[in-house]
């Protein structure tokens, strides 16, 4: 026979403070974990979104990155020429060779430095990323020393506001925008035509080659053909497939890092839940006798206060998940490891890290009342009604 369930929801209202006290200390811990899971969430989302499964990515074969790539002129000239490549408007292929440098610009209000990313595209490149839109100011001219600014690192840094001038390389570019990408990793750059940056910032290599493909079906069969070619020495990825395979690894290692602090305070939290139920156990002997006298089991005992536990830390991870919430959206910014420059992107809570949440604190629950429940079902009845 089953304790009822209002019993122990009337056990856990009885001591609101020790309730409180656990239940909050909970939520701290839980509150850490949406926070380093969001974390990880909103930069893997800010990079996966950079990619569109319609673009290629064509680098030199072996390189880990764009940084670390070079394609010459005339490998971007083969590609332009493939009959697979997508027309824009004009009949124009939609290709665009990059440049992509780093540059170490100093932060706002004299907060040190960080690497940006320098990136030239041609024309083409604003096509091909057609989430860019202008939100401030207007688009580089062609031809013209000038450069656009992601929205995302444009009050980060000095001299990215618009009418700035920022120095590459012995040269002053102006800054005549701000654009915004959706929220993706581009946001983090700083553009400028490909025609002025080559011979300002890398001479005659560019880094990588993105083209729009005709029909996406076909990638495998473009991906051989490019890739067999002995001219180029390049590899192809889809866009999409690039920019995930750059977010995974710092992403798990946000995660790892997260879940590795959030299990050292998770064991304070649970000696925490411990005590708050051995507490109520030496002040309801008579409760318990009780019990055992209308005949409920020792099951039954360990059960009820097992969940009253839970109820605690259910508390608790509401609690945390509330705490956390207003961090949702908030703007921050690490360095891209594969890159070594700064993205910035927001923390990005979902109902599934929200629902991780829970499940975290209704386990703390059932490991920190497991003990308690225990030693309260083997409370012999004779030492039992003697405390009554």
């Amino acid at each position: 026979m089953a304790i009822p369930f209002s019993y122990n929801v009337r056990s856990v209202l009885g001591r609101p403070w020790a309730t409180l006290a656990t239940a909050v200390g909970i939520g701290m811990v839980v509150a850490i974990l949406v926070l380093a899971l969001a974390l990880a969430n909103g930069f893997q989302a800010a990079l996966v979104e950079t990619g569109s499964p319609s673009n290629v990515i064509v680098m030199r074969k072996g390189a880990d990155s764009e940084l670390s790539s070079g394609v010459s002129r005339e490998g971007a000239n083969i590609i332009r020429a493939l009959p697979d490549v997508a027309l824009g408007a004009g009949g124009r292929p939609l290709v665009s060779p990059e440049v992509l440098v780093l540059i170490n610009q100093e932060r706002q209000n004299g907060q040190g430095t960080s690497n940006v990313t320098i990136r030239g595209v041609d024309r083409e490149g604003l096509t091909l990323r057609d989430k860019v839109r202008i939100v401030a100011g207007r688009d580089i001219a062609p031809g013209a020393a000038e450069v656009i600014i992601g929205k995302r690192i444009a009050d980060r840094f000095e001299g990215f506001h618009l009418g700035d001038r920022v120095r590459l390389n012995q040269r002053d570019f102006t800054v005549v925008g701000h654009f915004t990408a959706g929220g993706s990793g581009f946001e983090s750059e700083v553009w400028g035509d490909n025609a002025v940056l080559m011979p300002v910032l890398r001479g005659d290599v560019f880094q990588s080659v993105t083209f729009r493909m005709k029909d996406p079906a076909r990638f495998a069969a473009i991906k051989q053909q490019l890739e067999a070619d002995p001219r180029l020495g390049v590899q192809l990825k889809r866009e999409s497939d690039y920019y995930a395979d750059l977010a995974g690894t710092l992403a798990t290692t946000m995660r790892v890092a997260g879940i590795f602090i959030v299990l050292i305070m998770a064991v304070g939290a649970i000696f925490a839940a411990m005590n708050t139920m051995f507490s109520s156990i030496g002040s309801r002997s008579r409760e318990i006798a009780t019990m055992l006298t209308l005949g409920f089991g020792p099951g039954a005992i360990m059960l009820a206060f097992l969940i009253e536990s839970i109820l605690i830390a259910f508390a608790g991870g509401v609690i945390g998940c509330l705490l956390a919430l207003p961090i949702n959206g908030t703007a921050t910014s690490t360095t891209n490891f594969s890159t070594f420059s700064e993205i910035a992107f927001a923390f990005q809570i979902t109902p599934m890290i929200l629902a991780i949440g829970i499940v975290f604190a209704l386990g703390l629950g059932v490991v920190g009342g497991i003990l308690p429940a225990w030693k309260a079902s083997r409370q012999p009845l004779a030492a039992a009604m003697r405390a009554m």
